[in-house]
């Protein structure tokens, strides 16, 4: 058995405040006898101003919320995904990178976010990542964390199963989801789509979330959930923010995946005959 702890957030435009949440979240998990604390998309900073943002965005060596998180997990001796913050590449554009922090503070991983949310809502709502964000280039699975093989992804990744297809089939036992998902899309699609992510691929998902009404106006689903390799939800954290932990047995992923073993019959697709 292993246990995890999730932080659910209401990250606003002030860094300093995020980074300050974050330490009393690390310091939370660390309380609940937790080995890793999965933290949200944009920990450090949630803001659609991009002209404001663009004050404090900082690169990956100067950013302060990172800076926090090793030197507190060092101090704490606790692991953290750190689910996503938004950093400057140096080149003009913005990156939406992970981080797997291990106990010594020390970054094991690294992971920009393959797929940009460029949308328009019935709701009136837009979103345009990609037009300062730069994607990804690659998978990226974290192979020796507490937890086994972990699957790093981010928020609109979930929507493209050949993803986490993928990283299940490279060893992955759980798959991270950190998200700050719209209320809309929360309400139609996150557990489902969470749910069939862990029954399609036989693992863990842990989907740590942004929720309630930030300071820059828009307001996230919350639920922060983790799901076993069955399919079954082990916890839902609902809107209020704050950190819970819970407790996932590994060796549930080789009994589920002999039940079912879809990943052993997957299949290189041929192409269509027209």
């Amino acid at each position: 058995m292993a246990r995890i702890a999730l932080f659910q957030a209401c990250s606003g435009i002030d860094p300093d405040q995020n980074a300050a949440a974050l330490a009393e979240a690390i310091g939370a998990a660390s309380g609940l006898g937790a080995r890793i604390l999965f933290t949200p998309e944009m920990t450090g900073l949630l803001d659609r101003d991009r002209r404001r943002a663009a004050a404090t965005i900082r690169t990956e060596d100067a950013d302060p919320t990172l800076a926090i998180a090793r030197r507190l997990a060092r101090e704490s001796r606790i692991w953290i995904q750190l689910g996503s913050l938004a950093l400057d590449r140096g080149d003009g554009r913005w990156v939406n990178r992970a981080f797997v922090i291990d106990e010594t503070g020390e970054i094991r991983a690294r992971y920009d976010k393959l797929h940009l949310f460029d949308v328009d809502l019935e709701t009136g709502e837009s979103w345009r990542e990609s037009a300062v964000y730069a994607a990804g280039e690659r998978a990226v699975l974290a192979r020796e964390t507490p937890i086994g093989a972990l699957g790093l992804t981010i928020c609109y990744d979930l929507r493209f199963p050949a993803l986490h297809a993928r990283l299940a089939d490279a060893g992955a036992v759980s798959l991270s989801v950190p998200a700050a998902f719209t209320v809309p899309t929360g309400q139609a699609h996150w557990e489902v789509l969470l749910r069939a992510r862990a029954i399609e691929n036989g693992l863990f998902v842990i989907a740590p979330a942004q929720s309630g009404k930030h300071e820059d106006g828009r307001e996230t689903y919350g639920h922060s959930l983790v799901c076993d390799p069955w399919g079954e939800v082990l916890l839902d954290m609902g809107t209020d923010t704050g950190v819970a932990a819970c407790e996932i047995d590994l060796s549930q992923v080789e009994r589920c995946r002999a039940a079912i073993p879809s990943l052993r019959h997957r299949r290189t697709i041929p192409a269509i005959d027209d």
